[in-house]
């Protein structure tokens, strides 16, 4: 099946590929020639996935889907939710966002936070979203060199390792990301045609 996937985050393609495995074909915005700033101006994690694959949908007319994914932290009233991309400002970096993050904990006792990950898939013109959440805390420093994003900061608790202390493999087994993508293979699992009782006509 081939689908395209509404980013050219290298990292996010990478994960998406490895967890979705050979029998998709998952294209990027640039295999598609979309060069495009799709907007993200929704109030929530789902509002801005079904912005970007419906971008996508309505422009080049083929399946695909979109994640959009959010750090809340109990200690800073949910924040950075739906703005976690960009929380440092609009052309911060991932360091800038991990620099304001960790600022704003300085002498927080509680360091409880949930990541959250929402995907909409958009298949032959209908909607489907999934979501994965994974329960965690926020680090004091940095730890760990593997991943991306908030990876050497977010510690789940099924671990106690940040994200970038894993390497992609174990990530891959409990992330918020990998939570949803499950759910959105089982779908696509169960939706081929071909299938029937468990077996290939």
């Amino acid at each position: 099946m081939k689908l395209v996937f509404a980013s050219n985050n290298p990292h996010k393609l990478s994960e998406i590929r490895a967890m979705l495995g050979s029998e998709h074909d998952i294209l990027s915005l640039h295999d598609i020639g979309c060069q495009a700033d799709i907007p993200e101006t929704a109030e929530t994690l789902e509002g801005n996935a079904l912005q970007k694959a419906s971008y996508i949908y309505e422009r080049y007319h083929c399946d695909c889907f979109a994640d959009d994914t959010g750090l809340e932290v109990e200690a800073l009233d949910g924040r950075p939710g739906v703005y976690t991309a960009r929380y440092a400002g609009p052309q911060c970096s991932p360091e800038d966002n991990i620099v304001k993050l960790l600022h704003e904990m300085q002498g927080k006792v509680n360091r409880k936070a949930v990541f959250r990950t929402s995907i909409c898939l958009i298949l032959q013109g209908n909607v489907h979203v999934f979501n994965g959440i994974v329960k965690g805390s926020i680090t004091e420093q940095k730890k760990g060199t593997d991943g991306f994003g908030y990876d050497p900061v977010f510690a789940p608790d099924e671990t106690g390792l940040t994200f970038a202390e894993m390497g992609v493999g174990e990530k891959n087994k409990i992330s918020h990301r990998a939570r949803a993508i499950q759910q959105l293979k089982d779908f696509l699992l169960a939706s081929r045609p071909e299938t029937f009782n468990g077996n290939e006509s």
